[in-house]
């Protein structure tokens, strides 16, 4: 915000609300009850070290344009500690990772790290051009500048209209 990194988990409190809003994305969360209230000590430690591990690596890669073999690395240990099962629920197979939840949470982070990378998208990974955001994104088009057209061209316009009018 304002040029200034804001960390949006910084308590046990807002990592509990980012579980819950993700858990509507990982299929096997309600089916196997998992219940991470009381590791969220752990679940916190675990998930900013990842965080700020992947935005090394993520900054890494805006600037060199390529993949370094020690993030791969680094993702697949994370899987290894947490092997995935598969059971079929309602004709679907569903992915299970096995182990702890703060491992298990990593492995999921980790292998959609590793898809982003299988796929090529991590390679179109861009800084906003705005100098004053911190944010990064997977530019599809390949002509994007913005990591939000909607906030961040909006300002530089009126920016640019409010220096116009003085």
């Amino acid at each position: 915000r304002r040029g200034q990194r804001l960390d949006l988990l910084p308590t046990e409190t807002e990592i509990n609300g980012w579980l819950y809003a993700v858990q509507a994305k990982i299929p096997f969360w309600t089916d196997f009850h998992l219940d991470f209230e009381p590791q969220l000590p752990a679940i916190k430690n675990s998930l900013i070290s990842m965080r700020n591990e992947l935005r090394m690596h993520f900054e890494s890669i805006v600037e060199q344009h390529t993949i370094p073999t020690s993030l791969i690395h680094y993702l697949e240990a994370f899987i290894e500690q947490a092997p995935f099962t598969y059971k079929l629920k309602k004709g679907q197979l569903t992915m299970i990772p096995l182990g702890d939840v703060p491992a298990m949470l990593q492995a999921i982070i980790a292998l959609d790290a590793l898809t982003l990378i299988a796929n090529g998208q991590l390679q179109r990974l861009k800084r906003c051009a705005n100098s004053d955001c911190v944010l990064l994104f997977i530019d599809e088009s390949g002509r994007r500048k913005w990591c939000s057209m909607k906030i961040r061209n909006k300002r530089k316009k009126v920016a640019k209209f409010q220096h116009r009018k003085t």
